[in-house]
């Protein structure tokens, strides 16, 4: 032991987590809902819920009725994961034709985040089609001579800034894959975000394609799932592949309840939420060191490249949580230029709460450089 003050007298700085608890004003999505919020919503906007067991019936039979309708498919099934969803589409599409190719963007879900699922369990084989900082093309597609099960696409293309395809060129795509006895599938997880883009229902989208997944909580602000919607035949296959996976779990009730509360709820908000989106990118174009992808955004989300290194943004962000209680983002991703980094703007109900220059001001001082 000794005397006096020391290395363990030092107090320890707050984890991520204890900062961000203990922030009162968020920028980005929904900002920090408790437990006890999310409760709260489900009684507020569904009252009473009934109960399922092992996903028949209840809530979680009401929330696969109102998506099936909203998409404009025969069937739906409620699943844990989009990851679990889009695999098991993939591997029914697969089954079916016969064929294990399946075509996708270099940077969609299941290339990037997904630890090479889709080929160890399902024994699909993924070709990449297109560049990775680009969206897919009709020219990309036609460069495959190859039969395939499924062609995968992704709307709105989240890694490269929530970027959308022109109609005429998804309609020409999906008819591509077709004429070739394909299935198209729609990673569909920001769906209802980039409708306003198409002026388009969620069903007559849903229509260029055999199946649908739908995120219940990333717009929507649920606890996590998803709905995957199809043909009857797709459907039913879908939920014996859940319970080989083990998704089907004894009561799914609570997910889905928030899933439908907040499709209700936030789904009415959606174009509110992308013409704030393009408001405060509007903003943030006119800041020297700030480039806005895509400029203007199409969806509730830009990727935003700030001029400033990784550590000093890190040491703002963290005295913003600090000593204003405001959150940010906790990291940035690197870019190709060592004095640039990247973070994306989602924007839900806590964007909302700020003017578009408030959010200039704080993003302006970010990327200020050090005196």
């Amino acid at each position: 032991m000794t005397d006096g003050a020391g290395p363990a007298d030092v107090p320890a700085q707050p984890t991520e987590d204890e900062l961000r608890a203990s922030c009162t004003r968020f920028l980005a999505w929904h900002g920090n809902r408790s437990t006890g919020d999310a409760l709260a919503e489900i009684r507020e906007v569904l009252g009473d819920v009934t109960a399922d067991r092992y996903g028949d019936g209840g809530v979680v039979a009401e929330l696969e009725t109102e998506v099936r309708e909203l998409l404009g498919k025969p069937a739906a099934v409620f699943m844990p994961s989009g990851t679990m969803a889009q695999q098991v589409a993939l591997r029914v599409h697969a089954d079916r034709l016969g064929r294990r190719v399946v075509l996708w963007h270099p940077q969609c879900h299941l290339a990037k985040w997904e630890d090479q699922a889709s080929e160890r369990l399902h024994h699909l084989h993924p070709r990449p089609v297109g560049e990775s900082r680009s969206l897919v093309t009709l020219a990309d597609l036609q460069e495959v001579a190859e039969p395939f099960a499924a062609l995968l696409l992704e709307l709105p293309q989240r890694e490269i800034g929530g970027r959308l395809p022109q109609w005429d060129d998804l309609v020409a795509q999906t008819g591509w894959a077709r004429e070739r006895g394909a299935a198209v599938h729609l990673d569909g997880a920001r769906l209802l975000e980039s409708l306003p883009f198409y002026g388009r229902s969620a069903a007559e989208v849903c229509a260029l394609f055999d199946s649908v997944y739908l995120s219940l909580y990333k717009g929507l602000g649920g606890l996590a799932g998803c709905v995957l919607a199809g043909d009857d035949a797709l459907v039913a296959q879908a939920r014996e592949w859940r319970h080989r996976h083990g998704g089907t779990l004894f009561a799914m009730w609570p997910y889905a309840a928030a899933g439908l509360a907040g499709l209700r709820l936030r789904g009415p908000r959606i174009p509110a939420y992308v013409e704030h989106t393009r408001a405060i990118c509007a903003e943030l174009a006119t800041i020297d060191g700030v480039t806005v992808v895509p400029d203007p955004p199409q969806t509730t989300m830009a990727h935003l490249y700030l001029r400033v290194d990784a550590d000093t943004f890190a040491a703002r962000t963290r005295a913003l949580a600090v000593e204003e209680k405001t959150w940010v983002w906790p990291k940035a991703s690197p870019t190709e230029l060592s004095d640039h980094v990247a973070v994306e703007l989602a924007t839900g109900d806590a964007t909302m709460q700020w003017s578009p220059a408030e959010v200039r001001d704080l993003v302006a001082g970010l990327v200020v450089p050090a005196p």
